[in-house]
């Protein structure tokens, strides 16, 4: 098969673990030896740092991607409010615009084999009055990866989104679970009803962990197939 050269990372919801997620993604595939870059295009809640605003996961993805990127590049679209960003986008007077995206994105592909870009909230947050995250993965092109939060109401909410994301006519190129909370009943038939009803492979399984062990978060996937020739 040929190479995967990115990913859009989405999620059933927000604060599943789509960063973490994106993160030992970008780990694993530079210890295959490959150029990776990582792309936040809208993230709110974010913090001012001098006259700019700065989002911790852009952040993180901007640390960890193999290559010096600008800031602007890596998160072309930051809002202060923790909110839906077309409301944030309309309270600061502007718009989200795809082709921005899709400008910071080239220039990324320009200098790394392989782009993830990882969205904001879940499958159809709004972006302006027209567009939805869904449209953004559609214009970049890219297959999907869902972060599947492990805990109570995943399953309805992972099905939902597989659903969705076919139906948007993009490629599911897999799906991870991710365990958000420590002791969640019934982990091993909840993973068990995620493959046997989601139309694509288990990339893998992230367990509960914090900072301190991120550096183990590579090993949680298998991505073999991704970077063959």
């Amino acid at each position: 098969m040929a190479r995967m050269k990115g990913v859009f990372v989405t999620g059933t919801d927000t604060g599943v673990g789509k960063t973490q997620v994106s993160l030992g993604i970008m780990a694993n595939l530079k210890e295959h030896g490959l150029r990776v870059a990582g792309m936040k295009p809208v993230a709110s809640g974010c913090y001012r740092e001098g006259p700019s605003l700065r989002n911790q996961d852009a952040v993180l993805l901007q640390a960890h991607s193999s290559i010096n990127i600008d800031y602007s590049t890596v998160n072309p679209y930051a809002f202060e409010p923790s909110v839906s960003p077309h409301i944030a986008a309309r309270r600061q007077g502007g718009e989200i615009r795809l082709e921005k995206v899709v400008d910071r994105f080239r220039v990324l592909q320009g200098l790394a084999e392989f782009v993830l870009v990882e969205g904001i909230g879940g499958w159809q947050v709004p972006l302006n009055s027209n567009d939805r995250l869904a449209d953004m993965a559609t214009v970049l092109g890219l297959p999907v990866v869902l972060v599947v939060g492990l805990r109570l109401g995943c399953l309805n909410h992972a099905f939902l989104t597989s659903c969705a994301i076919e139906r948007s006519g993009c490629t599911l190129a897999g799906w991870v679970g991710n365990l958000t909370e420590p002791g969640f009943d019934y982990l091993e038939e909840n993973m068990e009803s995620l493959s046997q009803e989601i139309p694509a492979p288990c990339l893998g399984f992230v367990p509960f962990i914090d900072d301190r062990e991120r550096a183990a978060l590579a090993g949680c996937f298998e991505l073999d197939h991704w970077v063959q020739d």
